[in-house]
């Protein structure tokens, strides 16, 4: 008897605390490419972990020709040391950082920010083509240009001349990183500044 009296009083008191809000608002499940921010050197590292544990990614690569004292030595080395984009929706991003190697998504305010797939398309059409690509120092002002022909045509970015050659220079925002590639003066028209 004294056990039904005690749940019938329990059945009638409403609960004294309630569930709290979440603290973390749900992630968009919009699949997008981010970037990874990895530690020194571990980009190829890091790329192969995420192809083990079936996380699709791109490490961009170009070749470097490297003289040391008796021999030269063709190396693939990272376009941009330091990161490895990653395609997959905000809330798996655990599946990124659990990764051995890997610091951070890049983002501000403690948000990883998307990599703007227009960025993203420049990126592989620079790669695609067999003109010469390689990293450039981030830069934001110069002869505007737009790409008339070729993989990147379309593509605006700046014209910078080194060596009586024209290197068409576009800049990625987002990781304040940009990428030369080697372009025939025939290629590029200019933009008119605004």
């Amino acid at each position: 008897m004294e056990t039904s009296l005690i749940s019938a009083a329990l059945a009638q008191v409403e609960p004294a605390f309630t569930c709290a809000p979440p603290l973390c608002v749900e992630a968009p499940a919009e699949v997008q490419w981010y970037a990874a921010y990895t530690s020194a050197n571990h980009e190829k590292r890091v790329a192969q972990q995420l192809e083990w544990r079936s996380v699709e990614h791109f490490l961009p690569v170009y070749e470097s020709v490297r003289r040391w004292k008796d021999r030269r030595v063709r190396l693939q080395l990272p376009l941009f040391p330091g990161y490895v984009f990653v395609r997959l929706a905000l809330r798996d991003r655990l599946r990124v950082l659990a990764v051995p190697g890997v610091a951070r998504l890049v983002g501000f305010n403690g948000h990883p920010t998307p990599v703007p797939a227009v960025d993203f398309e420049a990126i592989r059409a620079s790669l695609a083509g067999n003109r010469e690509v390689q990293p450039h120092p981030y830069v934001r002002c110069g002869q505007r240009v737009r790409v008339l022909s070729g993989p990147l045509a379309g593509f605006s970015g700046i014209v910078v001349r080194q060596k009586n050659r024209a290197r068409f220079v576009v800049s990625f925002d987002v990781l304040e990183r940009s990428v030369a590639v080697e372009m025939d003066d025939s290629d590029l028209h200019a933009v008119a500044r605004a």
